[in-house]
């Protein structure tokens, strides 16, 4: 049975200033939980679940702080709308330590505010092989529940950066940026690419006049149809199908 104090403690790092002082965060449902237990075990801090999930997992949990909860009190810890057999604590990872934007490919974003749709770059970024995202330092939280439920585990294999975006650029000069712009070339004139950083703007204002002129190719998904836009994350995953290079691992 959970303590008040308990119960108290996890729903506190629902908010981003005491996840922060913790250093943890909190992933719920079978699928992400089972698969951060696979792939960062060492992360896992401590795991709440109904009886039967943790009997089904219980191989998974030989070295990880389990603790059986009935489903009352399941929904008091949850952040989801309705809760769903397991939460965990986990621990975060490394926020701040860049990694060489040479040879690879890295996206970079501009002010990405809705946490739906970074979540899904992070997923999108890990089924097309992207090790890095660099965001600004504005963007949506990446322990905010909503993106840690939107990457389906993605969290775990992409290395998520905050930083001075402007001033990341100007260290990388040596490195061809590309940026999404309705003003741009045709994605598919461009190529596949070995190296690159491709920028993502704001859902509303897009990418700001400061980050745009350090960009040295503006690339658009032609339109067809009427629509006025696309969602970042639909033309994230658009642009990085044109531009990764399939010939290489």
């Amino acid at each position: 049975m959970l303590s008040k104090s308990k119960v108290k403690y996890i729903q506190t790092l629902g908010q981003k200033k005491f996840r922060e002082a913790e250093g943890l965060f909190i992933a719920e449902g079978p699928k992400l939980v089972a698969e951060l237990l696979q792939v960062v075990p060492g992360h896992i801090s401590a795991v709440f679940a109904l009886e039967e999930w943790l009997n089904e997992h219980h191989s998974l949990l030989t070295h990880v702080e389990a603790h059986p909860v009935t489903e009352i009190e399941l929904e008091k810890i949850s952040q989801l709308t309705t809760p769903n057999q397991v939460l965990a604590l986990v621990k975060q990872f490394d926020n701040e330590t860049l990694l060489p934007a040479k040879n690879k490919i890295t996206l970079a974003l501009d002010d990405i505010r809705d946490p739906g749709n970074l979540g899904t770059i992070i997923r999108i970024a890990d089924w097309f092989g992207i090790p890095q995202i660099v965001c600004s330092r504005h963007c949506a939280d990446v322990y905010n529940s909503k993106v840690v439920q939107s990457t389906m585990g993605s969290i775990a294999r992409v290395h998520i950066v905050y930083t001075d975006l402007e001033e990341w650029l100007i260290q990388n000069r040596d490195v061809t940026v590309y940026a999404a712009m309705l003003e741009g070339k045709p994605v598919h004139t461009i190529g596949a690419i070995k190296e690159g950083i491709l920028v993502i703007g704001n859902e509303a204002q897009g990418i700001k006049e400061d980050i745009a002129g350090l960009v040295n190719e503006k690339i658009t998904i032609p339109r067809k149809g009427s629509a006025e836009s696309l969602n970042a994350a639909v033309a994230t995953g658009i642009l990085l199908s044109q531009l990764v290079d399939y010939s290489t691992n």
